[in-house]
Protein backbone atom coordinates (compact mmCIF):
# COMPACT_ATOMS: atom_id res chain seq x y z
CA UNK A 1 0.00 0.00 0.00
CA UNK A 2 1.43 3.35 -1.07
CA UNK A 3 0.18 6.79 0.03
CA UNK A 4 0.84 9.38 -2.66
CA UNK A 5 0.25 13.07 -3.33
CA UNK A 6 -1.30 13.66 -6.74
CA UNK A 7 1.05 15.47 -9.09
CA UNK A 8 -0.51 14.73 -12.47
CA UNK A 9 -3.96 13.71 -13.69
CA UNK A 10 -4.05 11.72 -16.91
CA UNK A 11 -7.29 10.46 -18.42
CA UNK A 12 -6.83 6.94 -17.06
CA UNK A 13 -6.27 8.09 -13.48
CA UNK A 14 -9.12 10.59 -13.67
CA UNK A 15 -11.50 7.83 -14.78
CA UNK A 16 -10.30 5.55 -11.97
CA UNK A 17 -10.69 8.36 -9.44
CA UNK A 18 -14.18 9.25 -10.70
CA UNK A 19 -15.32 5.62 -10.59
CA UNK A 20 -13.97 5.19 -7.06
CA UNK A 21 -15.98 8.19 -5.79
CA UNK A 22 -19.13 7.23 -7.71
CA UNK A 23 -19.10 3.70 -6.35
CA UNK A 24 -18.22 4.48 -2.74
CA UNK A 25 -21.21 4.95 -0.38
CA UNK A 26 -19.68 8.16 1.00
CA UNK A 27 -18.71 9.56 -2.40
CA UNK A 28 -19.53 13.25 -2.81
CA UNK A 29 -18.90 16.23 -5.08
CA UNK A 30 -16.04 17.67 -3.05
CA UNK A 31 -13.94 14.49 -3.27
CA UNK A 32 -14.51 14.07 -7.01
CA UNK A 33 -12.12 15.08 -9.83
CA UNK A 34 -14.53 17.81 -10.95
CA UNK A 35 -14.12 19.67 -7.65
CA UNK A 36 -10.32 19.39 -7.92
CA UNK A 37 -10.51 20.88 -11.43
CA UNK A 38 -12.82 23.62 -10.17
CA UNK A 39 -10.57 24.68 -7.29
CA UNK A 40 -7.54 24.65 -9.60
CA UNK A 41 -9.02 27.57 -11.53
CA UNK A 42 -9.84 29.79 -8.54
CA UNK A 43 -7.50 32.57 -7.44
CA UNK A 44 -6.11 31.92 -3.96
CA UNK A 45 -7.15 28.24 -3.99
CA UNK A 46 -4.70 25.34 -4.33
CA UNK A 47 -6.21 21.82 -4.32
CA UNK A 48 -4.25 18.83 -3.09
CA UNK A 49 -5.29 15.21 -3.51
CA UNK A 50 -3.76 12.36 -1.52
CA UNK A 51 -4.58 8.78 -2.36
CA UNK A 52 -3.82 5.23 -1.30
CA UNK A 53 -2.83 2.88 -4.10
CA UNK A 54 -2.37 -0.86 -4.16
CA UNK A 55 -1.57 -2.82 -7.32
CA UNK A 56 -2.47 0.26 -9.40
CA UNK A 57 -5.92 0.48 -7.82
CA UNK A 58 -7.18 3.37 -5.67
CA UNK A 59 -8.07 2.24 -2.15
CA UNK A 60 -8.75 5.60 -0.52
CA UNK A 61 -8.64 9.33 -1.24
CA UNK A 62 -8.36 12.59 0.65
CA UNK A 63 -8.97 15.67 -1.48
CA UNK A 64 -8.36 19.03 0.22
CA UNK A 65 -7.92 22.66 -0.73
CA UNK A 66 -5.48 25.24 0.62
CA UNK A 67 -7.10 28.67 0.76
CA UNK A 68 -5.35 32.02 1.04
CA UNK A 69 -7.17 35.35 1.19
CA UNK A 70 -5.92 38.16 -1.00
CA UNK A 71 -3.82 40.91 0.58
CA UNK A 72 -2.60 41.09 4.18
CA UNK A 73 -5.44 38.85 5.43
CA UNK A 74 -3.89 35.95 3.57
CA UNK A 75 -0.88 35.85 5.86
CA UNK A 76 -3.08 35.32 8.91
CA UNK A 77 -5.81 33.13 7.41
CA UNK A 78 -4.13 30.57 5.16
CA UNK A 79 -5.93 27.32 5.86
CA UNK A 80 -6.64 23.84 4.57
CA UNK A 81 -10.25 22.69 4.23
CA UNK A 82 -11.30 19.10 3.59
CA UNK A 83 -14.93 18.79 2.52
CA UNK A 84 -16.48 15.34 2.90
CA UNK A 85 -13.33 13.26 3.19
CA UNK A 86 -11.32 11.18 3.43
CA UNK A 87 -13.09 8.36 1.62
CA UNK A 88 -11.85 4.88 2.44
CA UNK A 89 -13.02 1.71 4.16
CA UNK A 90 -11.08 1.37 7.43
CA UNK A 91 -9.63 3.40 10.30
CA UNK A 92 -6.05 2.39 9.55
CA UNK A 93 -6.20 3.77 6.02
CA UNK A 94 -7.94 6.91 7.28
CA UNK A 95 -5.03 7.46 9.65
CA UNK A 96 -2.45 6.96 6.90
CA UNK A 97 -4.16 9.51 4.64
CA UNK A 98 -4.34 12.05 7.50
CA UNK A 99 -0.66 11.47 8.31
CA UNK A 100 0.27 12.18 4.71
CA UNK A 101 -1.81 15.36 4.69
CA UNK A 102 -0.25 16.56 7.96
CA UNK A 103 3.24 15.92 6.56
CA UNK A 104 2.42 17.65 3.29
CA UNK A 105 1.00 20.73 5.00
CA UNK A 106 3.73 21.10 7.65
CA UNK A 107 4.14 24.89 7.89
CA UNK A 108 2.00 25.67 4.83
CA UNK A 109 -1.19 26.61 6.70
CA UNK A 110 -2.30 28.08 10.01
CA UNK A 111 -5.07 25.57 10.59
CA UNK A 112 -6.73 22.51 9.03
CA UNK A 113 -10.42 21.69 9.15
CA UNK A 114 -12.34 18.59 8.07
CA UNK A 115 -15.98 19.44 7.31
CA UNK A 116 -17.79 16.13 7.52
CA UNK A 117 -20.62 15.35 5.11
CA UNK A 118 -21.32 11.91 6.56
CA UNK A 119 -21.00 10.16 9.92
CA UNK A 120 -17.33 10.11 10.90
CA UNK A 121 -17.86 9.37 14.60
CA UNK A 122 -16.18 5.96 14.36
CA UNK A 123 -12.96 7.70 13.32
CA UNK A 124 -12.96 10.19 16.21
CA UNK A 125 -10.08 8.43 18.00
CA UNK A 126 -8.08 8.36 14.77
CA UNK A 127 -8.42 12.11 14.29
CA UNK A 128 -7.68 12.91 17.93
CA UNK A 129 -4.49 10.84 17.81
CA UNK A 130 -3.41 12.95 14.82
CA UNK A 131 -3.90 16.19 16.76
CA UNK A 132 -7.44 17.12 15.75
CA UNK A 133 -10.23 18.34 18.00
CA UNK A 134 -13.79 17.24 17.34
CA UNK A 135 -16.28 20.11 17.21
CA UNK A 136 -20.02 19.63 17.07
CA UNK A 137 -21.65 21.13 14.00
CA UNK A 138 -25.26 20.91 12.81
CA UNK A 139 -26.66 20.27 9.38
CA UNK A 140 -29.96 19.38 7.71
CA UNK A 141 -30.43 16.94 4.85
CA UNK A 142 -33.74 16.80 3.00
CA UNK A 143 -34.79 13.45 1.53
CA UNK A 144 -36.36 14.26 -1.82
CA UNK A 145 -39.72 12.91 -2.96
CA UNK A 146 -42.07 14.34 -5.56
CA UNK A 147 -42.59 18.15 -5.64
CA UNK A 148 -45.95 17.55 -3.97
CA UNK A 149 -44.40 15.38 -1.25
CA UNK A 150 -41.73 17.96 -0.52
CA UNK A 151 -44.31 20.72 -0.29
CA UNK A 152 -46.03 18.69 2.42
CA UNK A 153 -42.74 18.41 4.31
CA UNK A 154 -42.43 22.19 4.49
CA UNK A 155 -43.35 23.93 7.72
CA UNK A 156 -46.86 25.38 7.42
CA UNK A 157 -45.57 28.97 7.47
CA UNK A 158 -42.90 28.20 4.84
CA UNK A 159 -45.55 26.68 2.57
CA UNK A 160 -47.74 29.75 2.98
CA UNK A 161 -44.79 32.09 2.28
CA UNK A 162 -43.85 30.14 -0.84
CA UNK A 163 -47.38 30.26 -2.22
CA UNK A 164 -47.79 33.95 -1.45
CA UNK A 165 -44.46 34.82 -3.05
CA UNK A 166 -45.27 33.05 -6.31
CA UNK A 167 -48.78 34.49 -6.45
CA UNK A 168 -47.36 37.99 -5.90
CA UNK A 169 -45.14 37.63 -8.96
CA UNK A 170 -41.80 36.27 -7.79
CA UNK A 171 -40.29 33.47 -9.84
CA UNK A 172 -37.31 31.14 -9.60
CA UNK A 173 -35.26 29.95 -12.53
CA UNK A 174 -31.77 28.81 -13.52
CA UNK A 175 -29.04 31.31 -14.44
CA UNK A 176 -28.17 31.20 -18.13
CA UNK A 177 -25.71 34.07 -18.59
CA UNK A 178 -22.49 35.26 -17.01
CA UNK A 179 -24.10 38.66 -16.41
CA UNK A 180 -26.58 36.99 -14.09
CA UNK A 181 -23.70 35.40 -12.20
CA UNK A 182 -22.00 38.81 -11.94
CA UNK A 183 -25.16 40.27 -10.43
CA UNK A 184 -25.50 37.28 -8.09
CA UNK A 185 -21.93 37.81 -6.87
CA UNK A 186 -22.38 41.58 -6.42
CA UNK A 187 -25.38 41.06 -4.17
CA UNK A 188 -23.76 38.17 -2.29
CA UNK A 189 -20.69 40.36 -1.68
CA UNK A 190 -22.83 43.03 -0.03
CA UNK A 191 -24.41 40.42 2.25
CA UNK A 192 -21.01 39.09 3.34
CA UNK A 193 -19.63 42.56 3.96
CA UNK A 194 -22.59 43.89 5.93
CA UNK A 195 -23.92 40.83 7.73
CA UNK A 196 -22.01 37.55 7.41
CA UNK A 197 -18.60 39.07 8.23
CA UNK A 198 -16.72 36.10 6.77
CA UNK A 199 -14.30 35.84 3.84
CA UNK A 200 -15.94 35.54 0.42
CA UNK A 201 -14.01 33.97 -2.47
CA UNK A 202 -12.84 36.04 -5.41
CA UNK A 203 -15.23 36.32 -8.38
CA UNK A 204 -13.15 33.71 -10.22
CA UNK A 205 -14.69 31.15 -7.82
CA UNK A 206 -18.21 31.89 -9.02
CA UNK A 207 -17.25 32.44 -12.64
CA UNK A 208 -15.39 29.13 -12.74
CA UNK A 209 -18.37 27.30 -11.26
CA UNK A 210 -20.56 28.70 -14.05
CA UNK A 211 -18.06 28.05 -16.83
CA UNK A 212 -17.19 24.40 -16.14
CA UNK A 213 -19.93 22.12 -17.53
CA UNK A 214 -21.95 19.86 -15.24
CA UNK A 215 -20.69 21.15 -11.87
CA UNK A 216 -24.10 22.36 -10.81
CA UNK A 217 -26.45 25.30 -11.20
CA UNK A 218 -27.23 28.82 -10.08
CA UNK A 219 -30.87 29.13 -9.03
CA UNK A 220 -32.14 32.72 -9.12
CA UNK A 221 -35.17 34.39 -7.59
CA UNK A 222 -36.46 37.27 -9.71
CA UNK A 223 -39.14 39.90 -9.33
CA UNK A 224 -39.86 42.37 -12.13
CA UNK A 225 -36.73 41.02 -13.90
CA UNK A 226 -34.54 41.93 -10.92
CA UNK A 227 -32.56 39.30 -9.02
CA UNK A 228 -33.64 39.36 -5.37
CA UNK A 229 -32.21 36.03 -4.22
CA UNK A 230 -30.36 32.97 -5.37
CA UNK A 231 -28.30 29.92 -4.52
CA UNK A 232 -25.20 28.29 -6.00
CA UNK A 233 -25.58 24.52 -5.89
CA UNK A 234 -23.17 21.75 -6.89
CA UNK A 235 -24.98 18.64 -8.12
CA UNK A 236 -23.34 15.24 -7.89
CA UNK A 237 -24.66 11.69 -8.03
CA UNK A 238 -28.03 11.94 -6.26
CA UNK A 239 -27.46 15.11 -4.21
CA UNK A 240 -27.87 18.88 -4.57
CA UNK A 241 -25.72 20.97 -2.20
CA UNK A 242 -26.57 24.54 -1.15
CA UNK A 243 -23.07 26.07 -1.09
CA UNK A 244 -23.69 29.82 -1.35
CA UNK A 245 -26.94 31.70 -1.04
CA UNK A 246 -28.25 35.24 -0.59
CA UNK A 247 -31.66 36.87 -0.42
CA UNK A 248 -32.89 40.46 -0.16
CA UNK A 249 -35.34 39.63 2.61
CA UNK A 250 -35.25 43.11 4.12
CA UNK A 251 -35.93 44.94 0.86
CA UNK A 252 -38.52 42.42 -0.39
CA UNK A 253 -39.92 41.16 2.87
CA UNK A 254 -43.36 40.45 1.41
CA UNK A 255 -41.86 38.13 -1.25
CA UNK A 256 -39.79 35.86 1.02
CA UNK A 257 -36.90 35.49 -1.47
CA UNK A 258 -34.90 33.39 1.01
CA UNK A 259 -37.61 30.73 0.98
CA UNK A 260 -37.69 30.63 -2.83
CA UNK A 261 -33.88 30.55 -3.09
CA UNK A 262 -33.84 27.32 -1.07
CA UNK A 263 -37.01 25.83 -2.51
CA UNK A 264 -35.78 26.20 -6.13
CA UNK A 265 -33.02 23.54 -5.88
CA UNK A 266 -35.29 21.26 -3.81
CA UNK A 267 -37.93 21.37 -6.55
CA UNK A 268 -35.24 20.86 -9.19
CA UNK A 269 -34.05 17.77 -7.33
CA UNK A 270 -37.60 16.41 -7.14
CA UNK A 271 -38.24 16.94 -10.85
CA UNK A 272 -34.94 15.37 -11.88
CA UNK A 273 -34.99 12.21 -9.79
CA UNK A 274 -32.36 13.24 -7.23
CA UNK A 275 -32.56 11.90 -3.70
CA UNK A 276 -31.10 14.49 -1.31
CA UNK A 277 -30.73 18.21 -0.69
CA UNK A 278 -27.80 19.02 1.60
CA UNK A 279 -27.66 22.42 3.36
CA UNK A 280 -23.89 21.98 3.99
CA UNK A 281 -24.14 23.19 7.55
CA UNK A 282 -26.37 24.88 10.07
CA UNK A 283 -23.98 26.34 12.62
CA UNK A 284 -22.12 25.15 15.67
CA UNK A 285 -23.58 24.02 18.96
CA UNK A 286 -22.31 27.06 20.87
CA UNK A 287 -23.74 29.70 18.54
CA UNK A 288 -27.18 31.29 18.43
CA UNK A 289 -27.53 30.61 14.74
CA UNK A 290 -30.79 32.07 13.44
CA UNK A 291 -30.27 30.49 10.02
CA UNK A 292 -30.50 27.05 11.68
CA UNK A 293 -34.10 27.80 12.60
CA UNK A 294 -34.79 28.83 9.00
CA UNK A 295 -33.23 25.66 7.57
CA UNK A 296 -35.10 23.42 9.98
CA UNK A 297 -38.44 24.33 8.33
CA UNK A 298 -37.84 22.54 5.02
CA UNK A 299 -38.55 19.02 6.20
CA UNK A 300 -34.95 17.87 6.51
CA UNK A 301 -33.37 15.54 9.03
CA UNK A 302 -31.05 17.17 11.54
CA UNK A 303 -27.62 15.52 11.57
CA UNK A 304 -24.54 16.08 13.73
CA UNK A 305 -21.59 14.96 11.65
CA UNK A 306 -19.35 17.58 13.22
CA UNK A 307 -15.96 18.87 12.16
CA UNK A 308 -12.34 18.05 13.01
CA UNK A 309 -10.07 21.00 13.63
CA UNK A 310 -6.32 21.33 14.11
CA UNK A 311 -4.27 24.47 14.69
CA UNK A 312 -1.00 24.12 12.80
CA UNK A 313 0.49 27.46 13.92
CA UNK A 314 -0.97 28.47 17.31
CA UNK A 315 0.82 31.82 17.53
CA UNK A 316 -0.20 32.98 14.04
CA UNK A 317 -3.70 31.62 14.63
CA UNK A 318 -4.05 33.80 17.74
CA UNK A 319 -2.56 36.84 15.98
CA UNK A 320 -4.85 36.25 13.02
CA UNK A 321 -8.01 36.10 15.12
CA UNK A 322 -7.03 39.18 17.10
CA UNK A 323 -5.64 41.12 14.15
CA UNK A 324 -8.56 40.51 11.83
CA UNK A 325 -11.00 41.65 14.52
CA UNK A 326 -8.99 44.84 14.98
CA UNK A 327 -8.79 45.32 11.22
CA UNK A 328 -12.56 44.97 10.97
CA UNK A 329 -13.07 47.57 13.70
CA UNK A 330 -10.55 49.88 12.01
CA UNK A 331 -12.33 49.57 8.66
CA UNK A 332 -15.69 50.26 10.32
CA UNK A 333 -14.22 53.29 12.12
CA UNK A 334 -12.70 54.53 8.86
CA UNK A 335 -16.02 54.17 7.06
CA UNK A 336 -17.79 56.10 9.82
CA UNK A 337 -15.11 58.80 9.70
CA UNK A 338 -15.45 59.14 5.93
CA UNK A 339 -19.20 59.44 6.30
CA UNK A 340 -18.77 62.10 9.00
CA UNK A 341 -16.31 64.01 6.80
CA UNK A 342 -18.76 64.02 3.89
CA UNK A 343 -21.48 65.33 6.16
CA UNK A 344 -19.24 68.20 7.29
CA UNK A 345 -18.56 69.14 3.69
Amino acid sequence: MEIKVLTNIDDNFRTQWENFVLEHPNGNFFQAPAAYQFFSGVEGYAPVMIYAEEENNIKGILSAVIIKELGIKGYFSKRCIVYGGPICDNDKLTGLLIDKLNTYLKSKVIYTEFRNLFDFSECKDVFEKKGYECKEHFNFIVEIGSPEDNLKLLDRNRRWQLNKSVKTGAEFLEANTLNEVIEFYSLLKILYKEKVKKPLPDFSFFENFFSIPNLGKYFLVKYNNKIIGGSMCPIYRDTVYEWYKFSLDKEYKHLYPGVLATWAPIEYAAKNGLKYFDFLGAGSADSNYGVREFKSKFGGTEVHFGRYFKINKPYLFWIGKTGLKLLGKFQKHSANFRGYSRLKK
